[in-house]
């Protein structure tokens, strides 16, 4: 019985130290996953020979930052190597912690279409901005809540928890679900 209850306390730690292992895996290999494979791409922030190889292998047009402007050093870096590969470079700040408004939403999902493909989208860790983006891209193209919506998960690094700083990325979405027909 002891045995039991050890293991039935020692199954939240395990599966805590595998949840974390699985975004540590993601994020060392840049979180890079097509949304539409030849269309639309996600990642985290890419360092300069990332984005190199990655527009190699995946022949980007363009890219669509999800941080914002900055005067940081991965910014500059990014602009350079994006300037040199003549990929479109295009910025859009979201905060993961705050709700997106149905305007800006429209305004990003304006700017996914308009923006050459294929198109790779980041933001920081290429989970929350990013999985939200992915989903308004695919549901303003017609795919189902399910597909669009999978894009918001863990399988990205995404933790959908409210009590995730994040969350609001879960509520921006569950907010913008009726505009494309789908149930809330």
């Amino acid at each position: 019985m002891r045995r039991w209850v050890i293991l039935l306390l020692a199954l939240p730690v395990l599966a805590g130290m595998a949840g974390g292992g699985w975004a540590a895996w993601l994020q060392h290999g840049g979180n890079l996953h097509a949304v539409l494979e030849g269309e639309v791409y996600r990642s985290a922030q890419p360092s300069a020979a990332q984005l190199e190889e990655w527009t190699a292998a995946h022949g980007f047009r363009s890219v669509l930052n999800l941080r914002g402007p900055s005067n940081a050093t991965w910014y500059r870096a990014e602009r350079q190597t994006a300037k040199r590969l003549n990929l479109t470079h295009a910025d859009f700040a979201m905060r993961d912690s705050e709700i997106l408004t149905p305007d800006r939403a429209a305004a990003l999902m304006a700017l996914m279409e308009a923006l050459p493909k294929p198109v790779l989208i980041h933001c920081k860790a290429g989970a929350d901005r990013t999985g939200l983006a992915a989903a308004l891209y695919l549901a303003g193209q017609g795919h189902g809540e399910q597909q669009a919506e999978a894009q918001i998960s863990f399988r990205y690094g995404h933790v959908s928890l409210p009590v995730s700083a994040a969350w609001p990325m879960d509520q921006s979405w569950e907010a913008m679900e009726p505009s494309f027909g789908f149930d809330s």
